[in-house]
């Protein structure tokens, strides 16, 4: 895929200001909501590896991967919003951030809302799991 020229988390930032320099492990992302628009736009773009570098190590299932490449098959991603955060700033150890995806499987549009929650493993912030909210 194309490196996009507006990042796709929705931050009304160039990519190479926003999620790239994550992707490209040139930072780390500060806080639980900006990993969570890295893993986002992870997602967008396909970058299976830094999805799975990005789950915290207590919560990664062995077929993790081949998981997440299968969602690239069958899901087109096309909307962030995030709703809220809890904690997960800089100083913090935990964090929670509630978003909406939007999506297309297929030709059906559908809404992912989640509850994640983020910790840190060895200074760095990771997805640890989440709760989905049912979209009506």
């Amino acid at each position: 895929m194309p490196t996009p020229t507006n990042c796709p988390c929705g931050s009304d930032l160039a990519y190479a200001e926003c999620c790239q320099p994550f992707h490209d492990r040139r930072e780390k992302a500060p806080t639980a909501q900006a990993l969570m628009r890295s893993r986002y736009t992870s997602y967008v773009l396909g970058l299976v590896d830094y999805l799975v570098e990005t789950t915290h190590p207590s919560a990664r299932a062995r077929d993790l991967a081949t998981a997440y490449q299968q969602t690239f098959e069958t899901i087109q991603w096309i909307d962030l919003k995030i709703c809220s955060t809890f904690q997960g700033g800089p100083a913090d150890k935990t964090g929670k951030v509630e978003f909406k995806a939007s999506y297309l499987q297929g030709s059906r549009h559908s809404v992912h809302h989640e509850h994640s929650r983020f910790k840190r493993y060895k200074g760095d912030w990771h997805y640890f799991d989440g709760v989905v909210s049912d979209q009506k």
